[in-house]
Formats: C-alpha cells, sequence, structure tokens
C-alpha cells in the first residue's frame, strides 16, 4: 500500500525547487554528513565541453543569507515548506536537516545541541556562507542560540519560535507533568497513532482532525532514527545547576504563538527580560506551538518586517 505522506514527497521538492532551493549533501567530517537545502544559484553544475568536468562547484551567496532550523517531529523543509518560498526572492535560505533527520547522520557519540550547532556551522562554511541570520523553531531554537553562542561573527541576529535557551531538569519535569507525559520521547517521539494525536493536539492550536491512515504512514515517514533522536532529547536536558545566560550581541527577534501549550508565552517574555535589551518579543493571536504552519502569512509577515530591519529602513519600503 503506498504511504501517502511519502507520496507528497516528490510535490514538496518540486514546489521547493521552484521556490529555488534544491537538496546538496555535505561531508562534515569522515562519518558524519549533513544535508541541506541551498540556494539553487549557488550549484554549479558542469558544461559537457569541459575537459576534466566536477561534479559540482559552489558559489557563495549574492544576497543575505537566512537559515532556517527545524524542530523535533519533522526535517527542514517540512518544518518550513510556507516560509521558504516567502523568502527567496530577496534572501539567500538555507535549510539544513539536522543530524538523524532528513538523511543527515553521524557515526559520532555526541548528541549534545552544541554538536548540533557546530556540524551546522562546519556545513554552512563548506558552502560558502560567512554571515547569516538564523531561524530557529522549538529544538531548533536551541540549536540557534548555541550557533549564535559559539559563532557571534558568523550568526548576526536571531528569531527564535517556540524555544527556550536551554532545557533545565526542572523546565523539563514541570513541562511534562503540565501536559500529562512521562518523558520527553513519549511525547516527541510516539509510536501510535493515539501518540501522535495526543502531540498534534498540544502542539496545535485549532484541533486538527486527520484520517488514521494519514497518521500512520506520518508515522512510518517522520519518526525515523528513533533510538538516536530519543539520545538527542536526553542529551538536551542539562542541571538546574549548570545554566548561565549568556550576553548575546545579536538581536534576538522572539515570535510567538500566544497558544502555545508547550512552551508558554510566559517562557517568551520571561526569556526577553533575560536576554536584554537586544530582544524584542511578538506574539502571533489564535496560533499554538506550531505558529509557522498554523499561521503561515501572518508569521511571514512578521519575519520579513524583522529581516528587513536588520537591512535598515531603506529595505522596510
Amino acid at each position: 500500500m503506498v504511504n501517502l505522506v511519502a507520496a507528497q514527497k516528490p510535490l514538496l521538492h518540486g514546489l521547493m525547487k521552484m521556490a529555488g532551493v534544491i537538496p546538496h549533501s555535505v561531508q562534515i567530517e569522515l562519518g558524519t554528513v549533513m544535508n541541506f537545502w541551498v540556494p539553487v544559484e549557488t550549484i554549479r553544475k558542469p558544461r559537457k565541453d569541459e575537459e576534466t568536468p566536477k561534479t559540482q562547484t559552489l558559489t557563495t551567496p549574492a544576497k543575505p543569507v537566512v537559515v532556517l532550523i527545524h524542530g523535533f517531529a519533522a526535517e527542514g523543509i517540512v518544518t518550513w515548506q510556507f516560509q521558504v518560498g516567502a523568502l527567496t526572492k530577496k534572501y539567500s535560505v538555507y535549510v539544513p536537516d539536522l543530524l538523524f533527520f532528513g538523511g543527515s547522520l553521524t557515526d559520532k557519540t555526541d548528541r549534545s545541541p552544541v554538536f548540533q550547532a557546530e556540524t551546522v556551522v562546519k556545513g554552512l562554511k563548506k558552502l560558502g556562507v560567512q554571515k547569516c541570520t538564523v531561524v530557529g523553531f522549538s529544538y531548533g531554537g536551541m540549536v540557534a542560540f548555541k550557533m549564535a553562542e559559539l559563532y557571534p561573527d558568523m550568526v548576526q541576529a536571531m528569531v527564535i519560535s517556540g524555544s527556550i535557551l536551554a532545557m533545565t531538569d526542572s523546565i523539563s519535569d514541570a513541562t511534562l507533568s503540565r501536559l500529562g507525559f512521562k518523558s520527553s520521547s513519549e511525547l516527541l517521539l510516539p509510536t501510535s497513532v493515539k501518540g501522535l494525536k495526543a502531540l498534534l493536539s498540544v502542539a496545535a492550536y485549532k484541533k486538527l482532525w486527520f484520517p488514521n491512515r494519514l497518521h500512520k504512514d506520518f508515522l512510518e515517514v517522520m519518526f525515523t532514527n528513533r533510538n538516536e533522536r530519543a539520545e538527542l532529547l536526553e542529551g538536551l536536558v542539562i542541571s538546574n545547576k549548570d545554566p548561565t545566560i549568556h550576553k548575546f550581541p545579536q538581536k534576538i527577534h522572539l515570535l510567538w504563538g500566544e497558544n502555545d501549550e508547550i512552551f508558554k508565552l510566559e517562557f517568551a517574555q520571561n526569556m526577553k527580560e533575560q536576554l536584554g535589551e537586544n530582544a524584542t518579543f511578538e506574539g502571533i493571536k489564535k496560533a499554538g506551538h506550531l505558529v509557522h504552519l498554523e499561521r503561515p502569512c501572518v508569521y511571514n509577515r512578521c519575519l520579513k518586517k524583522f529581516l528587513a530591519s536588520l537591512q535598515g529602513p531603506q529595505a522596510e519600503k
């Protein structure tokens, strides 16, 4: 029987190509490969008349770079399918698939957000990216914070949605207890239709209905590498004694669904205070944790306004 979710992938890939991005695999180091969706104009295929044709050559991006980093339930272009096309006219858009998502793999044992951040940055540098603005959602937001902390010369600004600076054990325990789950794996790595429905019910503002067949197909396609992803969740949680609030020099825009049940509005407001004067906050009504998928037009308008502000007053017109 055809998997309906898998059958949609060629269509999504085609739409992404029409929007101006194509997949490109980058060997970060021996044993570590990360897939990126990159601007089509940065990939030059060899000409047939070349005497010693190369497979592909990369050119540096010509427009300001925006890097979109996905969350835990889906790979890059599934997460950002409504944002890519809205940005490619004015920006060079890069969408990495984090390790153990979308074909990105490593034989290393490190499962920390720091290792994810380092791998993304190494990949971006191999692709010719020197400066960028990072947009991070949920788990991807925590990776984005690590990128900004470790590579301030590269990451010029950030947009963060439905995420926090770091997942401490107390935040993890309190959040799971409030949502009615025993562990992060039970919430984020469902193994049954019932579990997937429970995840969607807390992630979305509007109650979504899909036939059970579609839920089963989604489980088969989107939740691969379960053991490694469970280890990523374990590597995410740190002790309450460890966190220190890094002073970020970058501008940080917190763009939130006002009805987010996973990381409630209070998380964003408290984080804005912690981050200081470089942080701004914007809430989107009638949207939950999946704000960029539930209200993409509003989200894109807010996102583009912030990105334009980084380029100066002229860019906002």
